[in-house]
Parts: C-alpha cells; structure tokens; sequence
C-alpha cells in the first residue's frame, strides 16, 4: 500500500510503515485536498502537520486518514496538549485516531497513558517523551491498522479543542520557557494570573497548595 505520511518529523514513522511492508510517500509541506488526492495514497498518516484535512480527503479515504495525538484524547484536543495537560491537570497520554471533520474528535484506534514525575519533568522532556511513546504506539499497532483488526472507538464529546494563541499569556510568564518545570505549569491554575511572572527558577511556588517539590536544593 502507499501511505501519504504528513510530517515535519516522520522518519521514526516511516521506517515503521517500510517495516510492515507498505511505501512511504511522505511530505513536510503544506498540501491542499486537490495536491494530497494527486498522490493518490491508500492511508493517510498526519504526526504533527498543522493544517486541517478537509472533507475531500475524508471522503476519498473513509476511515483511511489517521492522526497521532500526544495526549490522551478526548483531553488535550488541538494545539499544544502537552502544556494544557500540565495546566489542566489532566490526564496523559498519547492517541491514534482517526480523522474526521473536527479537531482530533474522530474515533479512537489505540492509546497509552502515562505518568510524569512533575518535579522531574519540564515541558520540553515531556513533549520528547509523549513524542517517543506516540511512535512507538504507531510501530506496535499500525500492521493491525493497517488490516483494519483494530475497532475504532467513539470518543466522549466534552473536551473543547485548544487553539496556539490561546497559551500565549500563560506562556509568556514562564521564565524557562519550554524548560519550566512541569510542577510550575501544574500548579499556575492555582494561582492569580497578576502573580504568575513572580515564578522564579529557585522560588516556592506562590499557590496555596503549600511549597512545590520542585524547590528542593540542587543535589549537585
């Protein structure tokens, strides 16, 4: 079979699809409906493309046209999941579903939840490790995928779906940035958002859960 892989980092992706005995063709660019139907794929697999596919696609590829999600869907729709996990504080995880006409709302083919020690992680080693673990869900399942052996699963309906613009504030009053502690992240929500730009990198979280791990002195 000739898979269209949408991808701006999809070798880990593409070697598991070689492996299962089926052709990548795969692409880092911004395609409309019209240039993806001319590749004349039999799947489509999207990991990490930042545009839509419209409902031509959808309709020339029923059930064939697939996203890998970091998050444990239905939480964590959208843009930037990782951040708004460790915002929310929800659950974590990595999907594989099915692509319909919404914002990673069509059903379910396989997912993994996962622990994170918040003290430990940042949002940068997060990301690395949800994007690891999404592969590896992609290499374990996509020959049964593929074979259409996996049922695909309705999701719940009441997670709204995150746009990029919508963390710029909330990002903006990190002082690591992507390397913030998760802790700090998780526990923000606590917090008014006129103190969050006191967060230091050796300051007790201002939150009125108590000082955060996180502080503990370095042992090194």
């Amino acid at each position: 079979m000739k898979i269209l892989l949408l991808s701006p980092y999809g070798d880990a992706i593409a070697s598991a699809i070689e492996a299962n005995g089926d052709q990548v063709d795969l692409s880092t660019d911004m395609l409309d409906s019209q240039q993806i139907l001319a590749r004349k794929p039999d799947w489509i697999v999207s990991y990490g493309y930042r545009q839509l596919l419209r409902q031509p696609v959808l309709d020339a590829l029923p059930g064939r046209v697939i996203n890998l999600h970091i998050s444990l869907l239905p939480w964590g729709r959208g843009a930037d999941p990782n951040f708004w996990s460790w915002f929310e504080g929800s659950p974590k995880g990595v999907s594989i579903h099915q692509i319909d006409a919404g914002m990673d709302t069509g059903p379910v083919l396989a997912q993994r939840q996962l622990c994170f020690d918040p003290v430990i992680e940042t949002l940068a080693s997060s990301y690395q490790r949800l994007r690891i673990e999404v592969e590896n869900l992609f290499a374990e399942t996509w020959p049964d995928i593929a074979a259409g052996k996996i049922r695909p699963r309705t999701q719940r309906s009441f997670a709204n779906a995150r746009r990029a613009r919508e963390k710029v504030g909330i990002f903006d009053s990190l002082p690591m940035g992507w390397n913030e502690r998760a802790c700090v992240v998780d526990r923000l929500r606590h917090v008014d958002p006129s103190r969050w730009s006191t967060l230091t990198k050796n300051q007790t979280c201002p939150c009125p859960l108590g000082p955060c791990p996180s502080a503990r002195p370095d042992p090194n």
